[in-house]
């Protein structure tokens, strides 16, 4: 029970650290600008987060992306010491690229560090490739979506905004920062909130399998993820809402400023086109990285002026955190499962 406990306590502290992480997808733009403070921004971001929540449960009715992370390892092959080494290493290696101002991905730190225990534990047998695979998949295919989501709505709104005075332009498309913001938040909440659901999801069946449900409270049993306790999201929401709050100044400065400059009809476009390729992987049901999205958003807007406004230099640094991170975590959590199996033997 203990390790169960530590197991849920250790998924919402990494929830919150991803709300810090990532909470430059949701606002650097919308800061750089100067829409609106940066503590303005944080606490606008984290509204629309936790109200993601209610758009999950009552709206779409579902979870998605929840059951992809369940289902990334093979069910005999998890268990609660290699739950709690997945989460170690990915909450290690979030802060380490957060300390070096690297929009790295939190979804994917999280789902090597799985991975990576489990293969430890039973080999690679362990894990669903078909599911790692499209997720590995994605690294690629998500970046690109938004690049070329953000070209393309860019060029569109520049087209169309083309009659209108700078000024009132200016003054216009600040405005609908707030809305693209929010629904770039809601999104990310969508997006990353789940993933952690589904994380103390196998912790809960994997522990009522071993203990049997009959033995533990009702708040407590489990046996299929479709049918989680409301705390559980509700939780998992709260956390990373509260982490976006404490914000994550500097990625915020890498995003806002150091790929390109940013002017109020690029930064809605770019939260647009981040929000839009979000709902399409959310719907899909596989797990992106928001990071990622967004940074690529945001180089497509910025090739629309022209190629040299991107600052490639910082996009190549990213790429590496990019590439790095499962295989990291991965071996990391394995290192940590080893010294875990042997605490816990």
């Amino acid at each position: 029970m203990v390790l169960l406990f530590a197991i849920i306590i250790l998924a919402l502290i990494f929830d919150f650290i991803n709300g810090f992480h990532d909470a430059a997808n949701s606002v650097a733009t919308v800061v750089t600008t100067k829409v609106l403070t940066p503590f303005q921004a944080v606490i606008w971001a984290a509204f629309f987060n936790f109200v993601a929540f209610f758009i999950a449960k009552y709206f779409l009715g579902e979870f998605k992306i929840a059951n992809t992370i369940a289902k990334a390892v093979n069910e005999s092959y998890i268990t609660l010491p290699v739950i709690l080494s997945g989460i170690l290493a990915a909450i290690i290696w979030n802060l380490t690229t957060w300390w070096y101002a690297i929009p790295s991905s939190s979804s994917h730190t999280l789902i090597g560090g799985f991975a990576g225990a489990a293969i430890a534990h039973g080999g690679f047998q362990a894990i669903h490739a078909s599911v790692i695979w499209i997720i590995l998949l994605f690294i690629i295919v998500a970046p690109l979506i938004g690049l070329l989501a953000g070209s393309l709505i860019t060029a569109i709104t520049l087209h169309l905004s083309r009659r209108i005075k700078p000024t009132k332009a200016e003054r216009f498309f600040k405005r609908l920062q707030l809305l693209s913001s929010a629904y770039l938040s809601i999104q990310h909440g969508l997006n990353d909130s789940p993933k952690v659901m589904g994380i103390i999801c196998v912790a809960l069946i994997s522990f009522n399998s071993g203990v049997g449900s009959e033995n533990l409270p009702h708040w407590l049993q489990l046996s299929n993820i479709s049918d989680v306790h409301d705390w559980v999201p509700f939780s998992c929401f709260t956390a990373i809402a509260i982490g976006t709050m404490s914000g994550g100044w500097k990625i915020i400065k890498t995003m806002g400023n150091k790929i390109t400059k940013v002017t109020p009809i690029e930064g809605f476009c770019a939260q647009t086109a981040g929000a839009l390729t979000l709902t399409l992987t959310e719907r899909l049901g596989i797990p992106v990285s928001t990071s990622h999205v967004i940074a690529s958003n945001i180089m497509g807007v910025g090739a629309v002026k022209r190629l040299s406004a991107v600052r490639w230099g910082i996009t190549i640094d990213m790429l590496w955190a990019w590439i790095l991170t499962i295989p990291v975590s991965a071996a990391l959590a394995a290192l940590i499962f080893f010294a875990v199996n042997l605490v816990f033997k």
